[in-house]
């Protein structure tokens, strides 16, 4: 028989809750939770997270690029194991459930495992990632890239807004970057990874649903748009002889905006844009801003990618300014596994909810991790679909769901392959 919240796990969600509460303390000053990647609030959480892993019967250690990873060992020596796992990092002044609620489930989860003696043929591992947002270094998926072998060397030497390397950032925190490249796992000691996460959308709340299987994980590329004009007087430059860069960048904005809003699951947003000198009464002689075009299908992706630098180009001629692009990320899609789908909605349905397949728009630590494992994943509904900010909420009751189902999946869990 299974559990339910009002049974033997009743405090099961706010159990979570509480922890979720702890770790959000964690956060550099200002509204909602900032958590960037090899800070004093970095390693805060860490140490929480390894104490959590510890006190549920796992062994617990903080690797070379900063992942916290806790082991529970399987019935017999040497198994291979189940990954499961989110992210530690936070957006700036994001919310309390993005990621850590994928960290804090599992270990809640393996701590009632411990209690009730339960092993298995397989281990799991709870990774706790140290850097999936990228906001520090405008570098994501690092600590899911080292483990899955992807991790660029390269990236050590970014800078961040104080000009400080990577690599100097990490050992001032207390890791080794040179033992990076030791961390990729050989794919034979992996059965799978499933990451346990919000939704970060509507769709959840909207069809009045507690949980959602994901089918595909949606692929982005993020580009830096720079383009140059010539400043000039603000009262004495006519209208028709201006080289605004400013003016060229808000018709290319729309443009994205109009482009991206032509084909279902295809989506263009610029985040963050500056101009210079900056001044009130100058015309604008550069303006910089970013790009980020996501979609489930790659080929519309590239394609929407190279149409849109196409028609900033055009813009640009016209307007008698000059265009420089950098593409700073890219990232595929990742096709969840089917199989890792059916069993998490089998668990799902065990639990008593009605199940839902859904696509993720949002990028996570499994799109690095397919490089060397099956990955599926379980999403979380969240209140309006908000998230990235500090209005983000979820529910006790949907946190037991979510750890009720997870535990199922556990305890059921069928490797693909004979282990």
């Amino acid at each position: 028989m299974l559990e339910t919240a009002s049974g033997l796990y009743a405090n099961l969600g706010p159990d979570i809750m509480r922890r979720l509460d702890a770790l959000a303390l964690f956060s550099e000053d200002g509204d909602g939770v900032t958590r960037r990647f090899a800070t004093r609030e970095h390693r805060q959480a860490a140490e929480m997270i390894q104490s959590w892993m510890r006190d549920a019967g796992m062994t617990a250690h903080m690797d070379a690029v900063g992942n916290v990873i806790g082991r529970y060992e399987a019935t017999t020596i040497n198994a291979p194991a189940l990954l499961i796992g989110s992210h530690q990092d936070t957006v700036r002044e994001g919310g309390k459930y993005d990621g850590a609620m994928g960290i804090v489930t599992p270990i809640t989860c393996i701590g009632i495992l411990n209690n009730a003696g339960e092993r298995f043929p397989f281990a799991i591992e709870v990774i706790a990632f140290c850097d999936e947002e990228g906001v520090r270094f405008n570098s994501t998926l690092l600590g899911s890239r080292a483990i899955a072998g992807s991790f660029d060397k390269a990236v050590l030497t970014t800078t961040d807004s104080d000009g400080k390397p990577m690599a100097e950032a990490l050992r001032k925190f207390g890791v080794d970057p040179d033992g990076i490249a030791s961390l990729a796992r050989p794919a034979a000691g992996i059965l799978g990874f499933v990451e346990l996460h919000i939704e970060q959308g509507p769709v959840l709340e909207e069809e009045n649903l507690a949980l959602g299987v994901v089918t595909a994980i949606a692929g982005g590329t993020r580009m830096s748009a720079k383009i140059t004009g010539f400043a000039g007087h603000a009262g004495t430059v006519p209208m028709a002889r201006r080289n605004d860069a400013l003016t060229a960048a808000a018709e290319a904005i729309l443009a994205i905006e109009r482009y991206c809003s032509s084909a279902p699951g295809l989506v263009g947003t610029v985040g963050r844009i500056s101009a210079a000198p900056g001044a009130v009464n100058v015309i604008p002689g550069e303006a910089v801003f970013t790009i980020d075009i996501r979609a489930g299908d790659d080929a519309v992706r590239r394609q929407a990618v190279a149409a849109v630098r196409a028609e900033i180009e055009t813009i640009c001629a016209r307007r008698g300014v000059r265009l420089a692009v950098d593409v700073f990320h890219e990232s595929d899609g990742c096709q969840c596994a089917p199989w890792l789908m059916d069993q998490l909605e089998a668990a799902v349905i065990a639990i008593g909810q009605p199940p839902k397949r859904l696509m993720s728009g949002a990028g996570h630590d499994g799109m690095a991790m397919a490089r060397v494992t099956d990955v599926g994943m379980l999403f979380v509904r969240c209140k309006g679909g908000i998230s990235h900010h500090p209005a983000e909420s979820i529910t006790a009751g949907d946190a037991a769901l979510s750890a009720q189902t997870l535990l199922q999946f556990i305890r059921k869990f069928e490797p693909k392959n004979e282990i």
